[in-house]
């Protein structure tokens, strides 16, 4: 597992690992799009965005939080996000729908044009407010994790 070495122990929980996967994430997303990596860069931002949303559900602290249904897919992220809007911690208006299809593009095509400063800004404060903390940007990127 690519994370291990981010965690506090040798055998992470799942919460564990998908707060630092969510961390990295959001760092390598960062540095892809600096690099001109539009594409890599949005994919890797919804993966940062996925983990975030799946380490603040599965986190037990958080629990009592949550406005569930019976018929919600924890599993599907779009299910996450609207349980976590419906629950009021996640605040920021973001349309979740656009985003993935954002995504779906950037698998299939090339974005190198693509302005990708707002959709950075959007997913940042999303995983702010998840309380993920990302990598600090003096941290060195690791090959292994990227």
């Amino acid at each position: 597992m690519p994370y291990l070495g981010h965690t506090d122990n040798k055998t992470p929980c799942t919460e564990d690992v998908m707060c630092v996967r969510a961390r990295l994430h959001i760092h390598t997303g960062r540095r892809r799009l600096r690099e001109g990596k539009i594409s890599l860069g949005i994919v890797t931002l919804y993966d940062a965005l996925y983990s975030a949303m799946q380490w603040y559900v599965a986190c037990h602290d958080h629990r009592d939080k949550l406005i569930t249904i019976s018929s919600d897919n924890l599993n599907d992220e779009s299910v996450l996000f609207d349980i976590l809007v419906r629950s009021g911690i996640i605040t920021y208006n973001f349309d979740y729908s656009t985003f993935s299809e954002l995504v779906d593009s950037a698998l299939y095509k090339d974005m190198s044009d693509y302005d990708y400063s707002g959709i950075l800004k959007d997913i940042e404060s999303i995983i702010a407010q998840l309380i993920v903390v990302p990598l600090d940007a003096h941290d060195t990127d690791d090959p292994a994790i990227s």
